[in-house]
């Protein structure tokens, strides 16, 4: 049952967008993509559905994801987007009882880029938006004991952007963000799809790829994947068998980046807090810790022990639902709340 004025939390992310609301838990999660009529840019589908139009629409019809990267990169599609989402989860009270919605940043984001997130939010139809880092929205929805004197190291490797912080006594000690996500992984399956087999692919295509037979670590029984597309060459649509092998390596080049970012970072970190890490290990969050063997790679990688939270695509948007029982208290401090 709806209840008025109900406050939601939003993870903003590149790949998907995941709304919580207060006392009810996750209540919508749909793709970051909308499709909109091009002459008048009116929204025509968000969500699942939009995703379902990438690469098949008519040329009166685009199908877009407006955020790249973990910022906004169009901020009227983005709004137009959220008021959308905010509307289905706040339901029929949300025009009235305007939410107040805790929204996630990338770490690195700019001063400029956190803005235009805030401003979209309240624009879409928020009372008043709060800003948390995705890192430390991670590490409170895997449940890490993060106020008490000790170091919790987390890994999101989300869509667009992959943030690695460590967390002691309620905040970030070091952190770090780079712009390398799972769209990244995504274009360099289109790529070589391109380059080996001259064969032109859509980004679906490439996250199923992914999905399917992607991996960081070799498999103890490779598979082999029949991709469709057309023919660069002969402009026939045409199915060519791609090997997990092939794609890991493919890959390759975007994980050593992630995995580097870790590395840098614990050579950042505290002697003290690093012992702690040593003993707790290393929790990975986001869509990109379920890719197959991610999480053997970086124990390799570090020796440190790596552990995979439960249900990683949900940790952000838990995150912020629990940051929003603390709302009150948040919005006391105006230089953390953005109003309109």
């Amino acid at each position: 049952m709806f209840r008025l004025g109900e406050d939601l939390g939003i993870d903003l992310g590149t790949a998907n967008i995941v709304v919580y609301a207060r006392d009810r838990g996750i209540v919508l999660r749909e793709p970051s993509v909308v499709a909109i009529e091009a002459r008048s840019r009116r929204v025509k589908a968000v969500g699942h559905e939009a995703r379902l139009m990438l690469g098949r629409t008519p040329g009166s019809i685009v199908a877009t994801k407006p955020l790249r990267d973990g910022v906004i990169a169009d901020y009227s599609i983005t709004r137009d987007m959220l008021a959308l989402l905010i509307r289905r989860a706040s339901g029929r009270w949300g025009r009235v009882f305007r939410p107040t919605v805790v929204v996630c940043v990338p770490s690195a984001a700019t001063n400029v880029e956190r803005r235009a997130a805030l401003d979209a939010t309240c624009s879409a139809g928020a009372r008043r938006a709060i800003p948390i880092e995705e890192p430390m929205a991670a590490a409170i929805g895997a449940g890490l004991p993060i106020d008490l004197p000790g170091g919790n190291m987390v890994v999101d490797l989300g869509g667009g952007t992959t943030d690695v912080a460590v967390i002691s006594l309620g905040g970030i000690v070091v952190s770090d963000s780079i712009r390398v996500g799972g769209n990244r992984l995504d274009e360099a399956i289109l790529r070589h799809v391109k380059n080996y087999y001259h064969l032109d692919i859509g980004e679906r295509t490439a996250e199923d790829i992914k999905i399917e037979i992607g991996s960081a670590m070799p498999l103890g029984a490779e598979q082999t994947l029949n991709v469709k597309g057309r023919d660069f060459v002969t402009g026939l649509p045409k199915t060519v068998p791609v090997s997990s092998a092939e794609i890991r390596e493919a890959m390759g080049e975007a994980i050593g980046q992630v995995v580097q970012c870790v590395k840098s970072l614990l050579e950042r970190t505290p002697p003290e807090l690093a012992a702690d890490i040593i003993e707790r290990g290393i929790t990975l969050t986001g869509g990109g810790a379920l890719l197959v063997g991610f999480d053997q790679l970086l124990e390799v990688e570090t020796g440190i022990p790596v552990h995979i939270a439960d249900d990683p695509m949900s940790c952000v948007a838990v995150g912020t639902g629990k940051v929003l029982e603390v709302a009150d208290v948040l919005a006391a401090h105006d230089d953390l709340v953005f109003r309109r």
